[in-house]
């Protein structure tokens, strides 16, 4: 098992390139697309896909690759992280994708500082993030539980449908929520909007979990669920 400072390392390289991605793909869509928002979201969520599938698969055997408080939140929950250690992943990833964001800027030269001007609120966008994040959640941890080698496929592929089948275009994510505020491209969201968002995911996060319970039990540290194929998926999800 990897120590705390490695998979925080994981957490915050993974974060902060999903949101270069996010951001970046969003910017270099819009410039190529000449006007054409379709073209430019399809490009968006195919980067965005691509980076998650990469990504998981390459730190997913160090830190879980949560990249995602809803994510981290929900593994508490299940008790397969301790609250202190959730915490820290939270915190990273929070700054992380800051970071991703401030990357995308630098290497399109665009102001790094650039407060989000699109209008992202309303019930429908609410209805879809919580929609987005529950079943992000689902994916996850029904994915681990039946089919763990095909986690970073499937949610590479939720969430470029996700992109196309909900009003909000599935941010699915707090920490990532927050920072897009931090930019006027095309991935933004006024500050204004973020809470909504934020409210929204945690509600989906929320309904994720209680609905996996009920479908998959959670495998405490100690396998007190008595399912031995839970507790080798889960081990094998974390062997390098």
């Amino acid at each position: 098992m990897p120590p705390l400072r490695t998979k925080l390392l994981a957490e915050f390289i993974g974060t902060a390139l999903l949101l270069a991605a996010v951001v970046g793909s969003g910017i270099m869509g819009v410039a190529l697309s000449q006007g054409n928002d379709a073209i430019a979201l399809l490009a968006n969520a195919a980067a965005t896909a691509g980076a998650l599938y990469v990504l998981i698969v390459l730190f997913g055997p160090i830190s879980g690759a949560h990249f995602n408080p809803a994510v981290t939140l929900a593994m508490r929950w299940r008790g397969q992280i301790g609250s202190a250690d959730a915490l820290a992943y939270i915190a990273v990833q929070v700054g992380a994708a800051v970071a991703g964001v401030l990357l995308a800027h630098a290497m399109f030269d665009l102001p790094l500082w650039q407060p989000g001007t699109h209008a992202r609120t309303g019930l429908p966008q609410w209805i879809s993030e919580a929609v987005a994040t529950f079943g992000l959640l689902l994916t996850i941890l029904l994915g681990v539980r039946h089919r763990p080698q095909a986690v970073p496929a499937l949610v590479a592929a939720y969430i470029f449908a996700a992109y196309w089948f909900t009003a909000s275009t599935s941010f699915a994510n707090p920490a990532v929520t927050l920072a897009r505020a931090l930019t006027q491209t095309f991935a933004g969201i006024r500050p204004d909007d973020v809470p909504g968002f934020v409210v929204a995911q945690l509600v989906g996060m929320a309904a994720g979990c209680g609905v996996a319970s009920l479908l998959v039990p959670a495998v405490t540290p100690k396998g007190e669920t008595g399912d031995v194929r839970a507790e080798l998926a889960s081990q094998e999800m974390r062997r390098p």
